[in-house]
């Protein structure tokens, strides 16, 4: 039991990692491999492609970066590519091994940016094949997580060398074996006497209550941290309030979350902070500064050690990839 609970408080503690969601901007503030301003991916969907494109960095230095937005303000869809990809520097100075894939739903319009390190491997044509034939289609049916995911896996297969049609080889197996054997199977049988059931209450929902009023007062993230939590609402308190406690205690959270995020949302001191956020990446919240800082996930191996927080190597790009729309 006590190691259930210790690997408990590392995934409750690994959400101080989670970036905030930057605000729709002329070019957004870069707060990690998944910008969705246009908010089209699910939570879920937003971890599972950071994942693989951070793992896919560290792999190769590679930086592969999607950006969703609501609109172009009428400027061509290549024209906003090359002045993000310009001005978040994806990929490591002298490598330029960037590539920058950028949707706009209401637009209906897409383009995947390549540097000029990644240009011989993510030729146009190949860039072209991943936007009409793996893209697009989901794309058409709505399906936007499965186009973006899918597109992602093509692009890195790309650069590995392998065919795009190997891109979703796995099925997502890899990502369902993990999430079988995260231990949390079995949490439901709880042998907790009345102090342990108290003490770890209290180390529990200590920890899920503070990320909650994180997530309440917290502009952008806010919503990303009310999905993040929904399992931890659904399973970890069972074994202190058992069964029906716990089913009841999720039902105020899902009801009661949104209620107070609509009221919060409403006061001035939550839309300076969201506009602080649109402008400079950053903004303070009741003492605290909330924004990308404190997360070196994003940071390529010539900028890691610097402790800025999410930003590009220095690469840039010479106008290679290609457009399209569905």
């Amino acid at each position: 039991m006590m190691r259930l609970f210790k690997g408990l408080a590392a995934l409750l503690l690994a959400l101080l990692t989670l970036p905030a969601a930057a605000a729709p901007a002329d070019v957004p503030f870069l707060t990690g491999h998944v910008v969705d301003n246009a908010e089209i991916l699910t939570p879920e969907a937003n971890w599972r492609i950071t994942e693989l494109l951070g793992a896919h960095e560290k792999a190769t230095t590679d930086q592969i970066a999607v950006l969703t937005v609501r609109s172009l303000e009428g400027r061509s869809i290549e024209e906003y590519a090359v002045a993000v990809f310009e001005s978040w520097k994806l990929g490591v100075k002298g490598k330029d091994n960037g590539v920058l894939v950028v949707i706009v739903p209401p637009e209906r319009k897409m383009r995947i940016e390549v540097g000029y390190g990644l240009e011989g491997r993510l030729t146009d044509l190949h860039a072209n094949r991943i936007i009409r034939n793996v893209m697009a289609p989901r794309f058409k049916a709505a399906e936007f997580d499965g186009g973006v995911e899918d597109g992602v896996r093509a692009i890195m297969a790309n650069l590995r060398g392998e065919a795009v049609e190997a891109a979703n080889s796995d099925g997502g197996g890899a990502i369902d074996k993990a999430r079988s054997q995260s231990g949390l199977s079995g949490l439901e049988d709880s042998d907790l006497s009345i102090p342990e059931r108290i003490l770890f209450g209290a180390f529990i929902f200590g920890i899920i209550g503070l990320f909650t009023v994180l997530g309440v007062l917290t502009p952008g993230m806010g919503w990303f941290i009310y999905f993040f939590l929904i399992p931890f609402y659904a399973m970890f308190p069972i074994p202190i309030l058992g069964l029906y406690g716990a089913l009841t205690l999720l039902v105020v959270y899902l009801i009661g979350f949104p209620i107070a995020k609509l009221v919060v949302s409403r006061t001035g001191w939550y839309a300076k902070a969201q506009k602080e956020l649109k402008t400079k990446g950053r903004a303070t919240v009741g003492g605290f500064v909330i924004g990308s800082s404190g997360s070196s996930s994003w940071s390529s191996s010539s900028s890691s050690s610097s402790g800025g927080g999410f930003s590009g190597g220095g690469g840039s790009s010479g106008g290679g990839g290609s457009s399209g729309s569905w």
